[in-house]
């Protein structure tokens, strides 16, 4: 499973831009959208917005700590590296300074900048329709049930058992 470090509460973000749109939305990942050191919360919408026609949008905080949005298309343009994180979930920097470094040696940096790890095994991952998958499976997929299934992944937020 990939384990994501969100920003906001991605749940609350859906169930707002849900009931709003009144269409599903799903948080993505947790991305910069360039090679730079700010990062967004990401989500998917099925059908594009009615005024904007973009599928993604982010949100995110400006230098005020203020909470804004933008669209996100673009996140399907980029890699994310994955490492197997001390839990065995595989987990990926959000920007170019972002940093991880985990107990079992392994080391993921870069963001959308660049992918730097330590040598371990590096999973590379594309978004596709919503969903983080694997890219060296993304031709083998055909139907729209596999995609939903290579998208489990958890949603940023902490398991009730770690709060």
């Amino acid at each position: 499973m990939i384990r994501h470090d969100s920003i906001f509460n991605t749940k609350m973000i859906c169930d707002h831009f849900a009931e709003k749109d009144g269409v599903p939305i799903q948080y993505v990942c947790t991305s910069a959208l360039d090679a730079g050191v700010s990062a967004m919360d990401i989500f998917y919408r099925d059908t594009p917005h009615p005024k904007f026609g973009n599928r993604y949008f982010g949100i995110y905080l400006d230098r005020d700590n203020g909470v804004m949005i933008t669209n996100a298309d673009r996140i399907e343009s980029f890699e994310f590296g994955l490492v197997e994180g001390d839990d065995s979930n595989l987990r990926y920097s959000a920007h170019r300074q972002d940093h991880i470094s985990f107990k079992n040696g392994n080391m993921i940096d870069g963001g959308r900048a660049y992918i730097r790890s330590s040598g371990g095994p590096i999973h590379i991952y594309v978004v596709r329709d919503g969903c983080l998958v694997e890219q060296m499976c993304e031709a083998f997929l055909t139907a729209s049930e596999e995609l939903e299934d290579e998208c489990e992944q958890d949603d940023g937020q902490p398991d009730e058992a770690q709060e």
